[in-house]
């Protein structure tokens, strides 16, 4: 999709200045007007090649973040130590937008350029149709008309003349052979029209016009929803005939004859049906006035286009043509993102697998914290980015990463800590427990007297977390007007387990009864932790507790 777009962007520039440059020369011959097209509408056509091949270039970016230093990009971890997998529909909104975009745009674009190029296979079936059902013209005056024609241009092979059954059929094709097909009564034509219309078919032979206008029709076929190809194919159509009535005039016809005998053959032909053919047409109505203007205009430029303004205007194209296609965002600079991953308190992190994902593209990039806790993505993409740390013993939601083309981006990354998820179940009525001997109370720990923190604390490496250990544990009492009515529901709480063990900050999420969610938080209130200790150092993390006040 990236391709498509970037190429027509590249080939409409192309095309436009092809266009322009021809408009420029409107007081020069018709030949060369046609040559400036027709090199642009080849430049035109391998510019997606070029784009892949030529080397890629850049206007520089200037990077907002360069030189500034930014705060750590905050990973925040859930404290189950669960691994989840990236939500893509969250994390990257635009990556399913640009899926379906492609879905409906290439199908679109492939259908209407199969049309084109089949349309134009069709033609140039009935082309070779038309010259296996015509009759070779060996002999007699046309023969000898198209032979003296091609000694005076120095042409020792010209074409082949055919004759077709087709009463005004009069079109020019073929590259290795190329081939005259007459209409059935040009036998009856005069001398002079015979002269006329032999040296304008033949002035395409010499010009190679046919395979030129092929090469437009394809590029016209594969980007059919580009005005510029259509517009520049029409102009290449009528500049290749002007150029070949400059020829013609060109041996000394007077201009008044040369328009009474084309628009005599413009009346005949609109006597029977128009056959499209994909090749030079001489009579073509749609650009008949502008030529018989041309005939008459005595002040024009009919010069021959010489090798010196061909190569100049050839090169002056492909020196917009190559440093077009190595522009564009697929010759964009990489970017870059490097930092230090750490821990909540600033400790590095060592062997730790990170992952970017392109928020678009969703193309993954896999890097690994070194020994001294350094990452470094290089070779990336402007765009969006997901960030992920995965180190064992923690989960990481994804971060947004914005790059542009040609950034160094260096930023921190830290892993913070999330929330416990607490689940209790109350019912109504106690399930009857079997009875059983009592058995002596354990000791319940006391976090003070904790000693393996001391391992960590004396570790050079961050990264050493212990989970939070409930030592106290209180049930929620069912209210008793909800448990003799027989009513029930959940309590969702969001607080903190504080650097002390103590739970703090408890608060209904959602809509709860009130009943409930006093009797819910006047328990949570009283749980208490050993807390989570991060590199031998108590730390605050969030709590989140659903209790399920079941009826029965």
């Amino acid at each position: 999709m990236t391709f498509l777009l970037e190429s027509t962007i590249k080939m409409s520039l192309v095309l436009a200045g092809g266009l322009a440059a021809a408009a420029l020369l409107r007081r020069r011959s018709a030949a060369l007007r046609h040559w400036v097209l027709a090199a642009a509408v080849a430049c035109a056509a391998v510019t997606p090649l070029l784009q892949v091949t030529v080397p890629a270039w850049h206007i520089p970016a200037v990077s907002a973040v360069l030189g500034r230093r930014l705060a750590p990009i905050v990973l925040r971890v859930p404290v189950p130590y669960v691994q989840t997998e990236m939500p893509a529909a969250a994390g990257s909104p635009a990556a399913p937008h640009a899926a379906s975009l492609v879905r409906f745009v290439v199908p679109i674009w492939l259908a209407g350029a199969g049309l084109g190029v089949a349309i134009l296979l069709i033609g140039l079936a009935r082309l070779r149709w038309l010259a296996a059902n015509a009759r070779p013209i060996r002999d007699g005056a046309l023969r000898e008309i198209a032979d003296a024609l091609a000694l005076a241009g120095g042409k020792r092979s010209p074409a082949l003349l055919l004759e077709s059954d087709h009463p005004t059929l009069l079109v020019t094709w073929g590259l290795a052979q190329p081939k005259i097909v007459l209409p059935a009564a040009a036998h009856d034509w005069p001398a002079a029209r015979a002269r006329i219309v032999l040296a304008h078919e033949l002035a395409h032979v010499g010009r190679r016009d046919w395979l030129i206008q092929m090469v437009a029709e394809l590029v016209r076929a594969a980007w059919w929803f580009n005005p510029l190809a259509w517009i520049a194919c029409r102009r290449l159509r009528l500049e290749s005939e002007h150029a070949c009535d400059d020829a013609v005039l060109s041996l000394g016809v007077d201009g008044s004859d040369y328009a009474t005998h084309l628009l005599d053959i413009a009346r005949d032909s609109r006597r029977h049906p128009r056959t499209w053919l994909p090749a030079p047409a001489m009579a073509r109505p749609s650009s008949l006035e502008r030529r018989v203007r041309a005939m008459l205009n005595v002040r024009l430029n009919r010069s021959p286009i010489t090798r010196t303004a061909a190569l100049a205007s050839f090169v002056a194209l492909a020196c917009l043509t190559i440093p077009l296609a190595g522009l564009g965002a697929s010759a964009q600079p990489a970017a870059a993102f490097s930092g230090s991953l750490v821990d909540a308190i600033g400790r590095i992190l060592p062997d730790v697998p990170m992952v970017l994902t392109h928020a678009g593209t969703r193309e993954r990039f896999e890097a690994k914290s070194d020994r001294q806790g350094r990452f470094a993505f290089t070779g990336l993409p402007a765009g969006d980015y997901l960030l992920v740390a995965q180190k064992l013993g923690f989960t990481t939601e994804p971060a947004r990463v914005a790059l542009q083309a040609g950034m160094e981006r260096q930023q921190d990354v830290a892993l913070q800590l999330g929330s416990v998820e607490e689940r209790v179940m109350v019912r109504a009525v106690a399930p009857v427990q079997p009875s059983r001997p009592p058995t002596p109370p354990r000791p319940v720990p006391s976090w003070a007297d904790h000693t393996a923190a001391e391992a960590c604390i004396q570790a050079s490496v961050g990264g050493c977390l212990e989970a939070p250990l409930k030592i106290k544990d209180v049930r929620p009492e069912y209210p008793e007007r909800l448990k003799a009515a027989g009513g029930g529901g959940d309590v969702m709480l969001r607080g903190r387990i504080g650097a002390d063990g103590f739970v703090h900050g408890l608060a209904v999420v959602g809509q709860a009864d009130a009943d409930l969610a006093k009797a819910a938080i006047d328990a949570v209130a009283r749980w208490e932790f050993r807390p989570t200790f991060l590199d031998g150092v108590p730390v605050e993390v969030g709590i989140q507790t659903h209790v399920t006040f079941a009826p029965r």
